[in-house]
């Protein structure tokens, strides 16, 4: 049997009858985050109690909320867009991406192992033991709230891609880590004696006489990551252009950061994954060399250096139950070796997923390089020929993949040992995911402008 019998079953979202304005696309996006926010504060029924475990920190990655409908967020979304990543890339599976027919199967065969995922997560997740604690007879209903709210998901970036600016994954962790970082800066709410919200928090302290201006550094560090985001952001390689037969001159800008913050979406989404998949072995034999846990919070094995040691750099008493524990070494080198394991194996990660998604989606040299021969499109002083365009398309692209992968996975791991709020690779993803949106925004912008100023021409 085909295994696109499987997946044509599965609803998709159409395309716009007609190209639609900003207003009409920033309208379906702010509708899809509402939705959003609104499954994220809806309890998963038939649930006794939930806890988050060493997942707490990765709840921000993944855009979920355990306990609601977003338990599992974007997890199966991103895990099953690496595994066909991975199987594509080493042509295990043969499908063409720049082909329309062989991409839908692309996205079809995704669809289908997102759901597949969804229900796997879901089931994992409520355990007995495990994050969601449901009665006995709920709980395959449980599994099926769960698995549903992640399938919403799936359909909601649908929508986003189609009717909205950017994508829906992107759009989910910008809204959480947002929302994150204002309630842990303003927050007026009293927890245990002190005020969640780090300004309150520091105004409080200071009316008792006691300026303790470092209840404000996880907030400075946010800032510091924002604008050195924004920076490399603005970084970027000028590759002259021309077109037409008198070479009308332009510039092809090849940013440093040209595949943007996926590298580090697919790296964090990546290593949830694998702490994930620890614990839900971690009874076996196997499991107990692949991840040590203790209450829920991951203290040893393999996984647990695919774990940042989150605010180590400002605060690392505090954090020291956090690094991975080694029987023989000081504590000290215990911390040295979690941050340069954890470094070495986060900026591979990076890189593969960079190089992976230009191959992939469509903005290596040779994609690029058909793209400028079907748009009459040459490099001033060469031959109109395809073959140099790529040649020398091949001296910048891979490069800058490389380096920017790196480079946007380096600020990825730094951030999180700052301690910065929202987490320092979630504050990095957002800013990122910010930008892009603020570029799509003002390209879009400019094609209504030039579209109005063609009509006003014609009218007149």
């Amino acid at each position: 049997m085909n295994i696109s019998s499987f997946y044509r079953w599965i609803p998709a979202v159409k395309d716009p009858v007609k190209p639609l304005t900003i207003k009409q696309k920033i309208f379906w996006s702010a509708l899809v985050l509402v939705i959003f926010f609104i499954m994220g504060s809806v309890e998963v029924a038939g649930v006794a109690e939930s806890a988050t475990g060493f997942l707490e920190q990765l709840q921000i990655i993944l855009a979920s909320n355990i306990g609601t409908l977003i338990t599992v967020g974007i997890g199966p979304i991103v895990l099953a867009s690496i595994i066909l990543q991975m199987l594509v890339g080493t042509k295990i599976i043969k499908l063409n991406l720049s082909d329309p027919a062989q991409r839908s199967v692309f996205t079809g065969l995704q669809k289908l192992l997102t759901i597949g995922l969804a229900f796997f997560e879901a089931i994992i997740y409520s355990a007995p033991g495990r994050f969601l604690s449901p009665d006995p007879g709920m709980r395959w209903f449980v599994i099926l709230q769960v698995a549903t709210g992640s399938i919403i998901l799936m359909f909601l970036d649908e929508v986003v891609q189609k009717y909205g600016v950017g994508s829906g994954i992107g759009l989910f962790i910008a809204g959480g880590v947002s929302q994150t970082v204002i309630w842990r800066s303003i927050s007026p709410i009293m927890e245990a004696g002190s005020f969640i919200g780090l300004i309150p928090q520091f105004l409080a302290n200071l009316f008792r006489g006691n300026p303790a201006l470092i209840i404000l550094l996880p907030l400075l560090m946010s800032f510091v990551v924002f604008f050195i985001v924004v920076f490399f952001e603005s970084v970027y390689v000028n590759i002259p252009i021309a077109m037409g037969r008198r070479g009308l001159g332009g510039r092809f800008p090849v940013k440093l950061l040209y595949v943007s913050n996926i590298p580090v979406i697919f790296a964090a989404a990546f290593f949830a994954n694998i702490q994930f998949i620890a614990f839900a072995i971690r009874n076996t034999g196997f499991g107990k060399v692949f991840g040590v846990f203790s209450e829920n919070q991951i203290v040893g094995g393999l996984a647990c250096y695919t774990k940042a040691p989150f605010g180590i750099l400002i605060d690392p008493g505090g954090v020291l139950g956090s690094v991975c524990y080694v029987g023989f070494l000081d504590p000290l080198l215990a911390v040295i070796l979690h941050i340069l394991v954890y470094a070495v194996l986060f900026l591979g990660a990076c890189v593969i997923f960079g190089v992976l998604w230009v191959e992939i989606g469509g903005q290596g040299p040779e994609d690029i390089a058909e793209q400028f021969q079907s748009a009459g499109l040459f490099i001033p002083g060469f031959r109109k020929d395809p073959r140099i365009v790529k040649a020398i398309l091949y001296k910048y692209i891979p490069t800058i993949t490389v380096l920017g992968s790196f480079i946007v996975g380096f600020l990825a791991v730094f951030a999180d040992l700052t301690g910065a709020l929202g987490s320092g690779t979630g504050i990095l993803l957002t800013v990122g995911i910010v930008y892009r949106l603020y570029e799509e925004l003002a390209r879009e912008q400019v094609l209504t402008n030039v579209a109005l100023l063609r009509k006003i021409i014609k009218g007149g």
